[in-house]
């Protein structure tokens, strides 16, 4: 039983829409299909009447909405009181990263703010494109460190929030030196965002994939280990394209870096997003 579950009720009960209810927990409408019917599986009784449009609740689905609210009620409540025992210094920002931009912009680009704004403290959670995107959505975070492509949409209200683009980076397809036709490629899982990107760049290999790994960092040793092929971020392999332990195979395709931040949030969240603005503009 997962707290998200209960959640994905509450908003399926107030949308009567699948589709609005996994666009608003920032999910597939068939990874939120799943977990809604985990929560029926749970309980052991249907929730939800499919046959009818919009979605309404079986006689048991009303029964339990008032459980299900007054839960998710509580045990938020619970979490805001035990945080605030131990909240954290006021100047402290929490910031949800790609394991990629965690490893290979978020260190650099720190402390650049930390030069406009004086010291900070920060939490750091690398993770996934779908866990950050939630980490920022359900408010556990205060911004987002995520690539962007124009194909690729960002589940977002951007009244909500908001973004600045802090960077430049390209995803480019790379191995060992040698020959590159015969090499076996190695990918991201397809509903992945870099796996996404690597799809729309044309990677051919991506049917004859040998190895699926979704750390781009992951890939990367696999790459220099000799096991084949790889859609890599630049910034990722700039090191080894230079001494030439890897060489592209091809051109790159762009991403932008950016960031997003919950509105709403002042303090040390206003200090941070100010202070990126200003890098942003450049001198």
């Amino acid at each position: 039983m997962e707290l998200k579950w209960l959640e994905d009720f509450l908003s399926l009960a107030r949308t009567g829409s699948f589709s609005r209810s996994a666009v608003e927990r920032h999910v597939t409408q068939p990874a939120f299909g799943r977990r809604i019917r985990a929560l029926e599986g749970w309980l052991g009784v249907a929730l939800v009447d499919r046959s009818t449009y919009p979605t309404a609740l079986t006689p048991e689905g009303r029964l339990f909405l008032e459980t299900a609210e007054e839960t998710v009620r509580r045990l938020h409540g619970s979490r805001d009181a035990l945080r605030a025992r131990i909240r954290p210094p006021p100047r402290t920002v929490s910031v949800a990263a790609l394991h990629t931009l965690a490893l290979t912009v978020f260190p650099g680009w720190f402390r650049d703010v930390e030069a406009r704004t004086g010291p900070l403290g920060s939490r750091l959670l690398p993770d996934d494109f779908h866990a950050c995107v939630q980490a920022l959505a359900e408010g556990g975070y205060d911004l987002l460190l995520t690539y962007h492509h124009p194909l690729v949409p960002i589940p977002l209200d951007p009244a909500a929030f908001p973004h600045l683009t802090i960077g430049r980076d390209s995803l480019v397809p790379v191995h060992r030196p040698g020959p590159a036709a015969d090499r076996p490629g190695l990918g991201y899982p397809r509903d992945s965002f870099l796996g996404r990107v690597a799809a729309l760049a044309g990677d051919g290999a991506a049917a004859a994939h040998v190895n699926e790994n979704a750390m781009a960092e992951a890939l990367k040793f696999m790459v220099l280990a000799g096991h084949g092929r790889a859609w890599l971020p630049e910034s990722l392999v700039a090191r080894e394209l230079a001494d030439g332990s890897l060489v592209a195979a091809g051109p790159g395709t762009a991403l932008e870096i950016r960031l997003y931040r919950r509105a709403g949030r002042g303090g040390a969240v206003e200090a941070v997003w100010a202070a990126a603005a200003a890098l942003a503009a450049g001198p």
